[in-house]
């Protein structure tokens, strides 16, 4: 009978039963727990579980001696703690087990989870890995430096998803579309030109912004070989690489060390690395791994108790409660104290709330405060959170210095995304002159510049120019290429490659932050799919034969790279600057022009004029009095000098002119 009895006691145990689950009126009167302790404290000796889940009836932690299938090897009944924690101490040695957590709440039994700070993981991430981090540092990781960055307008970012860049077979790369494609030399295509991160430094980039690197749901790690494709805006496990990108994801390390590899070739040949991180929403509401842990904790949910949707994938998180503030805060750090991480772009940052963003800029400015950090300041939909409260691109001021992107510029130069055959400034479209003024200005206040003239907005939303970040096109929606195709079905190849060469023109000499999407260099097109998230190769790969088909494109983007990186009077650090040495001319219209006065920025050019034509016939254009020496014209740029001009001269259908003078 005494047997049965301890039987019985050791199941109520192990159901939670003699834990009487604490009540709270609302999801936000949660206690904080601050402790630096969470998941897991490992040792050879004992390896101690932390997890937080104030409502919880019982929570279990599951060890396996595998990454999936099979059964437990241990179950362990773990203890309510301090702030809403439950814990549980392992007195052995557990280095190679994997391990879950089961959650009990109001009379419902979770699915396990690897819990929400798990930071290795076996393959496809349903359990969570222990093992020794010490082993995933690649030889010299402790010497490992970001290159310098003095200001964020010295940036270039390039925008890349691995495995376009890598995975065709012309791509000259051995490990097709992996973390490890970015640490390969000297790789070129069959006809001799440099791919992958040579091409990169070729380029002369200073930043590559890199698609969701994280643990995400929608790519089943055991069939790569199925060869399916996403861009991973589909979180899991947010502080543990991606298995589809490692050589191999059934051993823990390999996505852990690949990454940190990749991280530091990337440092030593002088690139920053900027991650794509997603923490307005998860691949699955219900059954994420957040809300398994902690049910309905770190989302959203509109007044009738259904899910909130402002991301468009289902869910959003609730940024506000103190907890989520909290993981969001931790993770960052966390990359950037393990992986070496050097900035980060926001996915839908617009649906996080102000103080949040705040709170992360503040954490990484106690690392280092050259951590870039910029996002989509809008939303995909409404959200309860109100307007004011969130990181929206009008409410930038509130959390400087932290960046948005401007698609006040993108849709000035090329026409809306939501209007797929129209056009803007750079296809010949008339109206939209002060809209790219203000991308010029960097978005910050000129007195030149009309606010309710602007495409998105009547505000300007940068307080000084860094926070601006001005693109043509991105992953997202369609890429330069096929939009100017779509807008202008009957020009030939050679008038589109000029109205490509002007729209980089224009990025890449407006005060803020240049932006390019990969390929663009090389005329990379996706076919005319826009929303290519999940599209097979054939749409996204880059095709690096286009290389050598417009070489002249990409010499083009090379030295208008150049001329911006040896010229810092196109990268001001101030709104002061700009609107002390910017001046805008008078022009015809769908022509804009301007001057930049007094060696600004330190500059060795006294003055330098550029002029843009949108239209697609050439313009007379009356040059300022004296002679000026051109070093863009008619689709051709060089850093030594074109030739002098002075009064009238003619400015090319859809190109731009850049001249300097004593």
């Amino acid at each position: 009978m005494k047997k049965i009895l301890l039987l019985v006691l050791a199941f109520i145990m192990l159901c939670g039963c003699t834990y009487k689950a604490k009540t709270y009126a609302s999801l936000d009167d949660y206690p904080v727990y601050e402790g630096n302790d969470m998941e897991l404290t490992y040792s050879p000796a004992k390896s101690d579980f932390c997890v937080w889940s104030p409502a919880a009836q019982s929570v279990v932690l599951k060890i396996y001696d595998a990454a999936q299938d099979g059964e437990p090897s241990e179950t362990l009944p773990m203890k309510a703690a301090e702030k809403g924690t439950w814990r549980v101490s392992v007195k052995k040695e557990l280095l190679g087990k994997f391990y879950t957590f089961q959650v009990t709440q109001d009379g419902t039994v979770y699915d396990e989870t690897p819990g929400i700070w798990a930071k290795a993981v076996g393959v496809n991430g349903n359990r969570a890995a222990i093992i020794d981090f010490v082993k995933t540092n690649p030889d010299g990781w402790e010497n490992d430096v970001r290159p310098k960055m003095d200001n964020f307008t010295d940036a270039i970012i390039y925008e890349l998803h691995y495995r376009d860049f890598s995975i065709a077979e012309n791509s000259g790369n051995k490990n097709h579309g992996k973390f490890l494609a970015l640490t390969e030399e000297n790789t070129v295509s069959p006809k001799g030109e440099k791919t992958g991160l040579s091409h990169l430094k070729e380029l002369g980039i200073t930043h590559v912004q890199i698609l969701p690197s994280y643990d995400y749901g929608s790519i089943d790690e055991t069939k790569l070989d199925e060869n399916v494709y996403n861009w991973g805006y589909d979180p899991k496990n947010y502080n543990v690489p991606e298995g589809g990108y490692a050589t191999d994801p059934y051993n823990p390390y390999s996505r852990i060390s690949e990454l940190k590899k990749m991280v530091q070739t990337l440092h030593q040949n002088g690139i920053r690395v900027i991650m794509d991180v997603v923490y307005n929403h998860t691949f699955v509401g219900e059954t994420s791994p957040l809300n398994l842990l902690v049910p309905k904790y770190f989302y959203r949910f509109k007044e009738d108790g259904s899910w909130s949707d402002a991301s468009g994938c289902g869910n959003e998180t609730a940024s506000e409660r103190v907890m989520v503030r909290r993981f969001m805060v931790e993770s960052v750090k966390y990359w950037v104290k393990e992986y070496h991480i050097d900035g980060f772009r926001f996915d839908l940052m617009g649906i996080h709330d102000i103080e949040t963003m705040r709170a992360i800029r503040a954490a990484l400015d106690e690392i280092d405060p050259s951590i870039s950090i910029h996002g989509e300041g809008w939303t995909a939909a409404g959200s309860p959170l109100a307007d004011s409260l969130r990181a929206l691109k009008n409410n930038a001021p509130k959390f400087y210095p932290t960046a948005v992107f401007s698609d006040d510029i993108r849709d000035a130069m090329r026409g809306n995304w939501t209007e797929g055959d129209k056009g803007g400034f750079v296809t010949g479209t008339k109206g939209y002159e002060e809209s790219i003024k203000f991308g010029i200005a960097g978005a910050t206040a000129h007195s030149q510049v009309d606010l309710l003239k602007i495409c998105h907005t009547n505000t300007a939303y940068s307080i000084n120019p860094f926070q601006a970040i001005n693109y043509v096109s991105c992953h997202d929606d369609p890429c330069l290429t096929d939009k100017l195709r779509t807008v202008l079905p009957k020009a030939s190849e050679k008038e589109l490659l000029a109205i490509d060469k002007l729209a980089q023109t224009i990025v890449l000499t407006s005060q803020g932050v240049p932006f390019i999407f990969a390929g663009e260099e090389i005329f990379r097109n996706k076919k005319g799919v826009h929303n290519s998230y999940n599209s097979p190769d054939s749409i996204n790969l880059i095709d690096w034969n286009y290389k050598t088909t417009y070489r002249d494109l990409f010499d083009y983007y090379k030295n208008l790279i150049a001329l911006r990186k040896a010229h810092p009077a196109f990268r001001m650090t101030t709104a002061k600057d700009i609107q002390d040495n910017l001046q805008f001319l008078e022009t015809d219209k769908n022509v804009v022009a301007y001057i930049i006065n007094n060696n600004a920025n330190g500059d060795a050019w006294k003055n330098i004029l550029v002029v843009f034509n949108g239209n697609r016939t050439p313009v007379s254009y009356t040059l300022p009095s004296g002679k000026w020496n051109a070093v863009c014209l008619d689709g051709k740029i060089d850093l030594k000098g074109i030739a002098t001009k002075s009064g009238k001269i003619n400015i090319s259908a859809s190109s731009a002119g850049i001249f300097w003078a004593e």
